[in-house]
C-alpha cells in the first residue's frame, strides 16, 4: 500500500504528482527544485524581460532545495536525518558540481548529519529554468 502526500510549506509540483509518496517506512520524494511556495521565483534565477535565463547563483539554488526538501520530511512527518538516498540532478556538472558538492558535505555529512548514499547526474535541463534537482528517498519513523 502506499500514500501520497502534499507539503503545505514546500513550492507546488510543476505537473500532476504529489511531492512524496509513503511505501511502508519509506518515503519517496519527487524531484525537488529552488523555488518559490506560491510564487514563480528561483532562488539564485536571474531572468531577462523575456523570461530566459541570464545567470545563476548555484549556492542559493542548492540552498534553496536543500530547504524544500527539509520542508517537505518534516511536513510528511520526518526529518533531515532520515534521508537514506540522494539522486542529484545538475544542468552544468563541470560549473556546478564543486560548489554543490562543498554545500552536499555541510548539509549531509558528518557531525550526525544522514551521510546517505547519493547518485550524481548531468541532466540537459529540468522541467523549469533551474540548475538543481533532488530525488530523496527517507526513512519513516
Amino acid at each position: 500500500m502506499s500514500k501520497s502526500f502534499q507539503s503545505s510549506r514546500a513550492p507546488e509540483p510543476v505537473g500532476a504528482f504529489p511531492h512524496a509518496k509513503r511505501v511502508g517506512n519509506l518515503l519517496f520524494l519527487s524531484g525537488i527544485g529552488p523555488r518559490k511556495r506560491g510564487s514563480k521565483e528561483i532562488p539564485g534565477v536571474t531572468l531577462d524581460s523575456a523570461g530566459h535565463v541570464v545567470g545563476y547563483d548555484i549556492e542559493a539554488q542548492c540552498r534553496a532545495v536543500f530547504e524544500n526538501v527539509r520542508l517537505v520530511l518534516e511536513d510528511a512527518g520526518t526529518n533531515w536525518s532520515a534521508i537514506v538516498d540522494v539522486t542529484v540532478f545538475l544542468t552544468n556538472m563541470k560549473k556546478d558540481f564543486p560548489t554543490y558538492n562543498k554545500l552536499y558535505a555541510q548539509y549531509f555529512s558528518g557531525d550526525g548529519k544522514p551521510n546517505p548514499t547519493r547518485t550524481t547526474i548531468e541532466v540537459g535541463a529540468l522541467p523549469t529554468p533551474i540548475a538543481i534537482e533532488l530525488k530523496v528517498i527517507a526513512a519513516l519513523r
